[in-house]
């Protein structure tokens, strides 16, 4: 069998569509969108085209749509932006969890060193903070609120409509990382009540190097990265038109076949823990939500053999000398494996996380590649139980 890839929650291929739509910008139309000759209006057209279509999709004001590099960058923006607005009216502190995102933690772990004080919400078993708990933490010093509406490694779905609304009631900013939930899951700014989200167009057939920033109108906020005039002042940096038509195009080919897609997923999940009951029944456990989380990943940790734990990072690479490339729930720190901090986060003892794997499907994979990955895995674990005993 060919190379199996079940690592869509990192990446995705760009849709043939999508790059169809993209090529005439990188050769034909290849002006400076801010140039005020014909080739830089027939580029600004096509980016407010784009701009129009994508605050269309998630009910958003085509003014509230920032074009950004991805995910990082819009996280980043939009955290750094109204710490930046409110700090110096006392608003100092960041209300996050310790399972979010690197681009959420990471930034408000350095804003730190501006005088923010950083309170993370201990989020349940299976990764979701409840609103009752964001409203209990508020306090006259929050600045902003940013919790993740799907988490990236265990696919728990947070109720960020009930946040939302307990955040408006304070009048406290909130943000959602929603990379993994955009054309997943239902997205609509104004039915969920948020200030701001972000969106990565290559978690969705789109092309890397290209994400928006919803700010709502009216949201304290101080453009993060200055520069030129482009994004009315708000991201400085020449537009990079090539990758906005393709963002445009993802989105929309992703939220137009997002239930077909979901059917898919769920058939494919279902064969997977199925397969995973019958063949490796008693070693392994389903990482965060068994059913409630989005259906395209796939946390799996493996139990040790004998009181000997499990090496997840050499059974991701008998994997991937199988042709089958998945996602190890570890990372290496300074020589040593630890646990994922989502894993850690979640309380899955230390053993279980530093042997977990994720599968994340995409909507080219098959059962029978599942199929085959569940027979690969059986062998594998079969010999490395048995070199370790």
């Amino acid at each position: 069998m060919d190379s199996i890839y079940f690592d869509h929650a990192a990446t995705t291929p760009v849709d043939e569509r999508v790059l169809e739509a993209m090529l005439p910008y990188f050769s034909k139309m290849y002006g400076n969108a801010n140039s005020a000759h014909q080739f830089g209006r027939d580029c600004k057209v096509a980016m407010e085209d784009s701009r129009e279509l994508i605050a269309s999709l998630i009910g958003a004001e085509p003014s509230e749509i920032i074009f950004t590099s991805g995910g990082t960058e819009s996280d980043n923006a939009f955290i750094k932006g109204v710490f930046s607005a409110l700090s110096k009216a006392g608003k100092t502190e960041i209300i996050t969890s310790p399972i979010e995102h690197h681009a959420i933690i990471h930034p408000a772990e350095a804003l730190k060193r501006e005088g923010a004080t950083i309170t993370y919400l201990q989020p349940d078993k299976d990764g979701i903070i409840s609103a009752e708990k964001v409203r209990e933490a508020i306090s006259d010093k929050t600045a902003l609120v940013s919790l993740m509406h799907v988490n990236n490694e265990i696919g728990s779905i947070n109720p960020i409509k009930e946040i939302a609304a307990v955040c408006n009631e304070k009048n406290i900013p909130f943000h959602s990382d929603t990379v993994q939930s955009v054309g997943k899951i239902p997205v609509n700014v104004k039915e969920l009540g948020v200030n701001s989200i972000s969106i990565s167009a290559h978690k969705i057939y789109g092309p890397k190097g290209i994400g928006v920033l919803y700010v709502k109108n009216g949201t304290p906020w101080i453009p993060w990265l200055q520069g030129g005039s482009q994004e009315r002042r708000r991201r400085g940096g020449t537009s990079n038109v090539t990758g906005i038509v393709g963002m445009a195009q993802s989105m929309k080919f992703a939220l137009n076949e997002m239930e077909e897609h979901r059917a898919h997923f769920e058939l494919l999940r279902k064969t997977a823990v199925e397969g995973l009951q019958k063949n490796c029944e008693g070693l392994f456990e389903i990482n965060g939500p068994q059913q409630e989380g989005v259906p395209h990943i796939l946390n799996i940790g493996f139990k040790p053999a004998d009181n000997v734990p499990l090496d997840g990072e050499m059974l991701l690479l008998n994997l991937d000398i199988e042709g089958i490339c998945v996602s190890n729930g570890s990372a290496c720190t300074s020589g040593a494996v630890e646990p994922s901090h989502v894993l850690q986060g979640i309380g899955v003892d230390t053993n279980v996380g530093n042997s977990s794997i994720r599968v994340s499907f995409g909507k080219s994979n098959t059962v029978e590649q599942v199929q085959y990955f569940i027979e690969k895995l059986e062998q594998i674990l079969e010999r490395m139980m048995a070199k370790a005993s």
